[in-house]
């Protein structure tokens, strides 16, 4: 049964995940975005705040933006402390996640390889391993003997191209089945009373001097005591009907999946010399990717000139896939800030809170940045994992640059 197929005039039963109630008129806290994020916050309101009078606002269908458009990588192996921190936190909260939303959510810890083809590839990776070490992150540096055990299929030859001089590997990263994350979320928070409503699409903002009233939407006005904006790379088209400015870039960050294939990869791959990254999911399809493109859109599209680049490369490390058939393509829309690290907080309107920039990194995070949020929300006061990453340390100078490690999609 479809996840959308409930109604709000029908009744409890096991195989639905959620209702698809009407609005009410008011809400104690609005989540604009039904994504990963914007439903995980709703479930943390509820299970770690009480708070249940919430409603998650989405204009399309729950899951349906970035978190359906992603590739499933989950990492912590971050170089700087702030942002291992709030990663790192995701992670252990990750480890306990099918427990806790009592759904399964195909959670494998495979580990995560980051391929050095220089010498100074090589010391930038020995760096940020000594980093993870020093903030209790699980790291090892390998030597290309090594990282052949890990992932046989990977070419260490040393007459190619890209030699492989060795990686870094996070033994406790891996993937996750990103739809049914988002529908163990989803039915958490269902089941705790919030109201999860689709196809409503926030068009303007109702305030009272420096605080936001309620949301005009396409279902009508909703009164609200609180306000998170969850939208990703939509985030400045909200900010900006309030006239908020965002330095937010939005990009097109496309992937794709081959045919199903038997088992040959055992773990996930990446390479930012290389330019891709390549993991084999549970069905057995691989999932590729690369950096995000250049330009600024909104296309949710695949396009041939990326796809090209991108199996050109894949088959760079791994000859065996040189055979592989493409199966499809797509396109999410991330949010870039400034330094490559996330915005979350408050925002110039008292009950207003921001949770954007996430890049490429957003769906590792949605455990951990949900969690955050719906303290930072319930509290009125930043989350300490999230305190580093507020608006205004773009005015003094606080940046926590991490473009090293969003150099390929993560």
């Amino acid at each position: 049964m479809s996840p959308r197929t409930p109604g709000a005039d029908l009744p409890e039963h096991p195989d639905f995940l959620w209702r698809d109630p009407e609005p009410k008129r008011s809400y104690d806290v609005v989540v604009i975005g039904g994504g990963g994020h914007g439903l995980a916050t709703a479930h943390y309101l509820a299970e770690n705040h009480g708070i249940t009078n919430v409603a998650v606002l989405e204009k399309g269908w729950l899951a349906g933006g970035n978190m359906a458009r992603n590739t499933t990588i989950i990492r912590s192996n971050y170089l700087w402390d702030e942002s291992s921190a709030i990663y790192e936190h995701a992670l252990k909260l990750w480890e306990g996640l099918e427990e806790d939303l009592g759904y399964p959510i195909l959670f494998s810890q495979r580990g995560v390889l980051n391929l050095a083809h220089t010498l100074q590839d090589v010391r930038d990776s020995v760096r940020r391993v000594e980093a993870n070490k020093l903030n209790g992150v699980d790291a090892e540096w390998l030597e290309p003997d090594e990282v052949r055990k890990i992932c046989p299929v990977v070419n260490t030859s040393g007459d190619i191209r890209y030699p492989v001089l060795g990686a870094t590997y996070q033994p406790r990263a891996g993937i996750a089945k990103h739809d049914y994350v988002a529908w163990g979320f989803a039915r958490r928070a269902h089941r705790a009373g919030i109201d999860l409503i689709q196809d409503c699409e926030v068009t303007g903002f109702a305030t009272d001097g420096d605080r936001v009233t309620g949301v005009q939407t396409t279902r009508g006005t909703i009164a609200a005591g609180r306000v998170a904006l969850c939208a990703a790379g939509h985030t400045s088209v909200l900010t900006d009907m309030l006239g908020i400015r965002v330095p937010l870039q939005s990009h097109p960050l496309q992937a794709l999946v081959s045919e199903l294939l038997e088992p040959v990869h055992p773990t996930v791959v990446m390479s930012n010399a290389v330019h891709v990254y390549v993991s084999q999911a549970h069905k057995g399809e691989l999932v590729m990717g690369a950096g995000v493109d250049s330009y600024n859109g909104y296309g949710q599209r695949g396009a041939f000139h990326v796809i090209e680049r991108q199996m050109a490369a894949a088959v760079e490390l791994f000859p065996v896939f040189a055979r592989a058939h493409l199966l499809r393509t797509w396109g999410g829309i991330v949010d870039v800030s400034p330094d490559a690290s996330p915005i979350v907080g408050r925002t110039p309107y008292d009950n207003l809170y921001l949770n954007c920039g996430w890049g490429t990194g957003g769906f590792k995070a949605t455990p951990g940045i949900g969690w955050a949020l719906a303290h930072t929300i319930a509290h009125d006061e930043p989350h300490p994992t999230v305190a580093p990453f507020t608006l205004d340390r773009f005015v003094t100078g606080a940046l926590v640059d991490e473009h090293g490690a969003a150099a390929v999609a993560h």
